[in-house]
This record gives structure tokens, C-alpha cells and sequence, in this order.
């Protein structure tokens, strides 16, 4: 074919144009941060397409729906609506797809219901009270964290039990019964005719595994089959591809090993590092220049990730100007570091014309955000945090999706158990306990006892109520095929009397509820009324969507607002200004990281990610104290500041006007330079001031004498043998036990035991 009229080749450097012409054989596209991956996967489609590949036989994998939904924008743009037929969109959307088509070969209906962690979690409390087991010992979310572990590495429930180190590790940890609730889990989620997230990648490989026709009529479709993130795949996920490709190894990859930081959720960074090996005639291209960020910014990142062992060898650079040296904040609390912060973005946006969506604060725990939170309050700066409760997760809305859900599929006892008596219909705890067990007992659905009821004389009068609620969910039913997805919703909204419920509670709350219920039919309209979707607008493919949204795809982005998010939730965003808080080590690296050399440099790729996602300033700040769990804790500075070259950073002391220590006057007095020794001699960095921060930086009184502290108060002004002249900002604790946080002028603050300490109060 000529590549006549392909203009959008010349918009590409060499390494992304031989990316996109490299149709054919295993290809592997490492793209450094920044390095316009998205514009290569969008040409090489596009480039596919108008070679005369048909677009139904091209599978693209991303990780978020939003990226499958602006690659399919853009590509439309270059071949026209052809695009969309593609067989694109992340893991879990394709792979339930694929299961809608094949999932009664295993045994489940083709309107499978897809469980979220709520109603998996509920599951696994119901379970645990059957078996009698403490829910404080086998916490619903850890059980559920082991089942997911096994299930991204293909391990059955059936082969959990027979692996003596799985079987070992939780006895030995308390709970041996985790291969039971396994068991017992996957059976009723089978029975409720329920997969959750994993089974909807553990199921699609289990259809390619057991059904050769299957996997021979997909190998057959997908000829070509490319994955995004591909440093994000857990091993289920990448069998699966191995399988679908197997055929013509027309396989291309795209990722960066220096983000992989999703191990938490079983990904794990083998996948990319060893693509080779599974593939020797491999074709790689390295995407290494950064069109996003300064030179200074892309540069420090180099320095940072050099550091770490395992990764695949690149060389990012730009072109871009060299920007502003990267600002390394010290503070002497959490409080202040969250004041200075807001005041930056505050001062900046005035002098530099700035929105404040040009602003993100990144953080390595959620329950960091509450200082800064804080902090622009105070200063009337909008904010909002990224990946907060999702719009799904609300109660009045799951309330009303758990009544569509259970129409689809009558079989979905989670949501069987949410709506049989909300709103109130006199079906008591006591009745729905009566028909779980009955359900139990007889290895059928709690449907399929209410189908039945009239037959079960324990019930006694609450069978006319469960009559009324079943016969009420059978009209609904009944509708389904005559009726498109937003008319039905809305007579069961009416019928049910949800409607109603929520439109007469008239405080605060109940108002916003009946706003979000009229929200979600708004949303089931747009869905009905969407005339770029190629299949069929149902009640169940809708349900299905909304399951599936991943964080990113419910957020709202045309508010003018700073953004708050976690480092994770941060990935594959970009904005002009970037803080990174909490820069300190046991916060960031997590103390939990140290143990291993691959969780520490998970952890700095962590910081990677966090750094790349700056184009034109990046501040980095720490606190040298902090509340954390309740307890006022010191800090050092992360080792990660002192692997950055020195030459890229501009560390300042802040002195403020009116220095803060949780809500307490104290704080630093002046700005001091700070040296770091050399990156790699120490694992554990320590701060190097210019006025070295100990006791015998001051020389002892021999004639000094001490004060009884028994009256010792928050805010009183003392003296102490060693450290001089400071402000009491906290005292804490009873008898031997007593402490007093001090805020000394010369040498910072200091946690002192009153029964020790050569104190003298001055006012």
C-alpha cells in the first residue's frame, strides 16, 4: 500500500514512526514518561486500519475506560467511523464482553451480575456468620485480599487447599480457615450467577483453557492485539494475552517499566521485564523523549530512577526548556507544611495568572490531605479530591442499581438482601436470616425460595409480605424485553417507592439523595439516547458499564479546582504545577517498603511516577514532625530527596509570619541551606544542616537550675540545660510517663520526659 496521504506519520520522531509501521511479529514500545505513547497506539490503529486491516479483527487493552474512549475519539478522526468497531477498552470490559457471548459454556447466564467490593464484602460477612467465625480476625477485606492474590495468579480454590505454603502462611498468621471461605465464596458467587473483578479475568481464562474452540475462534478474530500499560498486567492478565496471540504473535506492548506501581493489586513488573524471553524475535523501540516536562524536571527523574536495579536501560530527555530548579520545602510540622503549600499556589496563581486546575498535590496516604485540606480552606482556595467516593457508591444509588440488578438477574442475592425491605415493607431481619438459611440448606438462591414460599410453613405471616415483593419484582421482570432501560428504571423508581421515599425527606441529606437518584435516570436517558454505541441499549449492558467505570471515568474535570489525589491515583495525569507532600522517610518510602529491595524500588518508581507528572514546576516538601495515628512523630527528610542530582534542586527553609505547630505558636526561625553526603552511601540518609541540629552544638550551664514541671502548660515559655530558650507546644501523658513537645529557637523541636529534663520556665 502507498503511504500517500498518511500525513500524520510526519508528525512523528523516528522511534514513534517505526513503533506504528512495525505491524507485524511481537513488538514491545518502551515509552518513557511524557514520550507521547498515546500518540503512537492512536496512529499505529489508525496506520492498521488503513492498510486494510478490518477493524473488528484488532484488540486494543487499556487500563480505564477514559483512555480507550479519547483513543477511539482520535483515531476516528483519522479513519472515520470505522474506528468504531474496534475491539477496544480495558481487561475487564472486553473480557466481560467475551463472557456475555460464552458465559453459559461455564455454567453462568449470560446476565451474570458483576459483584463490586461492597457486595463481595457483604458476602464474606454472611459466610463468616454461618461458620461462626470473628469477622475481627477474618476481616472481610483481607479474606478478599488472599482471594483476589490467588485468583491473579490462577490459583482455584480447589488448588489453594493443596498448597502447603498458602495453607501454612495462614495458619501460622491465625486464620486457617481462608481456603473454606474461598471455597464457600466461589460457590455462591457461582450459585447467585455473580463474578467479581478477578473472575472476569479468571473465567475468560478459564473459557480459553477448557474450550479449544473458543480460544481457536478469538485467536482467529484478534489478529492483531495490543496492550497499553502493559507494566500493569498481573499474570492472569498477560496468559490471557499469550493465548489470544499465540496464533500470529502479532503482539505489541506498550509500557514503562519505571511505572509499574500497581504490585498492591498483583501486577507484577516481570511481565515487562522479561516480554523478551517469551518472545526472542522481539522487536523493540524505545520512546525516550518527554515532550511534557522542563529539562530540569526530566533530568532529576533520571537521577531518582537510576537508582533502582531492576529496569529496563533508556535514556529519557527533552528538548523543552530547562524551567525553574525543583523547590525542596522544609517545615517543622504537618500543619505548616500544609499552610506554606496553599500560600505557594495562592501567590503563584496572582503573579503568574494561574487557574487553579494548573495545580495538583500529590500524596503517598489519603490521610494526608486533611492538613492541606486545611490549610486552603483557610484560604478560600477551591478544592477537590481526586477519587474520593465514587457517585456509584452512594447508598440511594446502589439502593436503585441493586433493584435493576436483581430484574436482570433474580439470582444476585447481594442485591436480593439490600432492596427486600428498603424502602420498609415489614421484612425484618429475623425473615431474611429465615431465607438465607433456607437457601442454604437447599444449595439454591434466595429467589428461588421466594418462588416457593407459599410451601414453607416457617414462615408464617411474613409470607403474604414476601408474596407482595416477589410478585413486584416478577412485574418488573416481565418488562424487561418491551422496554428500554430508562422507561423501566423509572416505574421501578415510581413502583418500588424509592421515588418517593427519598422526594419526601426534606432535610439536607434526604434533598441531596433525591437529587443523585434523579442524577443516575439522567445518566440511564444519556445511555438510552447515545447513538455511537453499537450495541444494544439494555438494561444489562448498562449495568454492566457502570460496574465497570474505573475512578477516573466518573470524575468531573471541567471544575476549576485543585486537585488532591494519592501518587497512584495520579497516574497518567499531567498538570503544570505538581507538590509533592510528605516527603519523609517511613511516609514516603513507606515504612512498610524497607523490608525488601523490590518494594523499595516499587516505592521509588512511585516517586517517579509523582515527579513525571509536572511540566513546568515541581515542589517537593517534608515536615520534620508530624501527628500520625495520634502521636506526634520526627522525621527525617526521604532518602529520595538525596538521590535527586543536587544540581536540579533549590532546598529553602520556610519562615513563616505566623509559624504553626498544630495549632500552637513555634516553628523555624530562619532559612539554613541544607548538604546532602553522597547519593548510595547510606541507607539511611540523614539531614546535613550548615548549623548542625545537637545538643553539643551548645554548651552545658554548670549552674543551672531546674524548675519543678508538674505545672508545665502548652505555651509556656522555658529553658532547658542543653537546647536553650523554647515554646512548650504540646504536653501529653500522666506520672513517669509525661512528655513535652518544645519548639527550641536554636535547635528546633525536641520531645522531652518531664521526669528527666533540666527544665526551667520562664513565663
Amino acid at each position: 500500500m502507498s503511504e500517500k496521504g498518511l500525513n500524520y506519520l510526519e508528525l512523528l520522531n523516528e522511534p514513534q514512526r517505526g513503533a506504528v509501521m512495525q505491524t507485524e511479529g511481537p513488538v514491545m514500545i518502551i515509552a518513557g514518561a511524557g514520550s507521547g505513547k498515546t500518540r503512537v497506539l492512536t496512529y499505529r490503529i489508525a496506520y492498521l486500519i488503513q492498510k486494510g486491516i478490518d477493524p473488528f479483527n484488532i484488540l486494543s487493552l487499556t487500563f480505564t475506560n477514559k483512555a480507550a474512549r479519547e483513543m477511539r475519539k482520535r483515531i476516528e478522526s483519522v479513519v472515520g467511523s470505522d474506528a468504531r468497531a474496534l475491539w477496544m477498552g480495558t481487561f475487564h470490559s472486553i473480557f466481560a464482553k467475551i463472557l456475555r457471548i460464552e458465559a453459559e459454556k461455564l455454567g453462568y447466564p449470560s446476565n451474570f451480575t458483576i459483584y463490586d467490593s461492597d457486595d463481595s464484602k457483604s458476602l464474606i460477612k454472611t459466610i463468616l456468620k454461618e461458620l461462626n467465625l470473628d469477622d475481627k480476625v477474618y476481616k472481610p477485606g483481607l479474606v478478599l485480599s488472599r482471594i483476589s492474590s490467588a485468583k491473579n495468579n490462577l490459583i482455584t480454590a480447589a488448588q489453594y487447599s493443596s498448597i502447603a505454603d498458602l495453607t501454612e502462611a495462614d495458619t501460622s498468621s491465625g486464620k486457617p480457615k481462608i481456603h473454606e471461605l474461598y471455597r464457600m465464596y466461589t460457590e455462591r458467587c457461582f450459585r447467585a450467577g455473580a463474578m467479581d473483578f478477578d473472575d472476569l479475568l479468571v473465567k475468560t481464562h478459564e473459557l480459553l483453557t477448557k474450550f479449544p474452540e473458543v480460544l481457536n475462534r478469538y485467536q482467529h478474530k484478534f489478529q492483531y492485539v495490543m496492550v497499553d500499560e502493559f507494566q500493569d498486567t498481573n499474570t492472569c492478565q498477560y496468559a490471557i494475552i499469550k493465548k489470544l496471540a499465540a496464533m500470529r504473535e502479532n503482539i505489541c506492548v506498550v509500557g514503562d517499566d519505571a511505572q509499574s506501581i500497581y504490585a498492591f493489586r498483583g501486577a507484577t513488573i516481570r511481565n515487562i521485564l522479561n516480554f523478551e524471553k517469551d518472545y526472542p524475535d522481539l522487536k523493540v523501540f524505545k520512546l525516550e523523549q518527554n515532550y511534557r516536562s522542563t529539562s530540569n524536571i526530566v533530568d532529576a527523574a533520571g537521577s531518582i530512577i537510576r537508582n533502582n536495579k531492576e529496569q529496563l536501560k533508556k535514556k529519557v530527555w527533552t528538548s523543552n526548556p530547562e524551567g525553574e530548579k525543583i523547590r525542596v520545602i522544609r517545615t517543622a510540622t504537618d500543619n505548616e507544611e500544609g499552610k506554606i503549600v496553599a500560600e505557594s499556589i495562592f501567590e503563584d496563581k496572582l503573579r503568574n495568572q494561574q487557574k487553579n486546575e494548573d495545580y495538583a498535590i500529590l500524596y503517598r496516604t489519603n490521610a494526608q490531605s486533611r492538613s492541606i485540606e486545611e490549610a486552603l480552606r483557610k484560604m478560600n482556595i477551591p478544592y477537590r479530591i481526586y477519587g474520593g467516593m465514587s457517585f456509584y457508591q452512594r447508598k440511594e444509588i446502589k439502593d436503585m442499581v441493586s433493584y435493576l440488578r436483581l430484574v436482570v438477574n433474580p439470582g444476585d442475592e447481594e442485591a436480593l438482601k439490600r432492596v427486600i425491605n428498603y424502602p420498609a415493607r415489614g421484612i425484618g431481619k429475623t425473615t431474611i436470616d429465615k431465607l438465607i438459611l433456607a437457601a442454604s440448606q437447599n444449595e439454591c438462591s434466595i429467589w428461588v425460595v421466594l418462588e416457593n414460599i407459599e410451601k414453607i410453613p416457617a414462615f408464617g405471616s411474613a409470607i403474604k409480605r414476601l408474596v407482595d415483593f416477589r410478585n413486584m419484582m416478577l412485574s418488573f421482570r416481565s418488562m424487561l424485553e418491551s422496554h428500554n432501560a430508562y422507561d423501566l428504571a423509572m416505574h421501578i423508581a415510581r413502583q418500588s417507592a424509592m421515588l418517593k421515599t427519598l422526594h419526601d425527606d426534606k432535610t439536607v441529606e434526604g434533598i441531596s439523595r433525591y437529587e443523585n437518584l434523579v442524577e443516575l435516570m439522567n445518566g440511564i436517558k444519556e445511555f438510552v439516547e447515545d447513538d455511537t454505541r453499537e450495541e444494544a441499549k439494555t438494561l444489562g449492558i448498562y449495568l454492566q458499564d457502570i460496574a465497570l467505570l474505573t475512578d477516573s471515568d466518573s470524575e468531573k474535570e471541567e471544575e476549576d479546582v485543585v486537585r488532591l489525589m494519592t501518587i497512584h491515583a495520579s497516574k497518567g495525569l499531567e498538570f503544570p504545577n505538581v507538590f509533592i507532600v510528605g516527603m519523609e522517610e517511613n511516609l514516603f518510602p513507606s515504612q512498610m517498603s524497607l523490608s525488601s529491595r523490590q518494594d523499595l524500588e516499587e516505592e521509588r518508581r512511585l516517586f517517579y511516577v509523582a515527579s513525571t507528572r509536572a511540566e513546568k514546576k515541581l515542589t517537593l516538601s517534608y515536615a520534620m514532625s508530624r501527628f500520625r495515628f495520634g502521636n506526634l512523630t520526627y522525621a527525617e527528610p526521604s532518602r529520595f530527596i538525596q538521590e535527586i542530582d543536587p544540581r536540579f534542586l533549590n532546598i529553602e527553609q520556610i519562615k513563616s509570619k505566623k509559624p504553626e505547630f498544630n495549632g500552637v505558636n513555634g516553628g523555624p526561625k530562619k532559612k539554613e541551606s541544607i548538604s546532602f553526603s553522597p547519593v548510595g552511601k547510606s541507607n539511611t540518609p540523614s539531614l546535613l544542616f550548615n548549623k548542625k541540629e545537637t545538643a553539643s552544638s551548645r554548651p552545658v550551664n554548670p549552674n543551672f537550675t531546674a524548675d519543678d514541671t508538674s505545672g508545665l502548660k502548652t505555651g509556656m515559655q522555658v529553658e532547658h540545660q542543653r537546647f536553650g530558650i523554647g515554646k512548650v507546644v504540646l504536653v501529653e501523658g500522666n506520672g513517669d510517663g509525661r512528655k513535652a513537645t518544645v519548639e527550641f529557637e536554636e535547635v528546633g523541636v525536641k520531645q522531652l520526659i518531664l521526669k528527666y529534663a533540666k527544665i526551667r520556665i520562664l513565663s
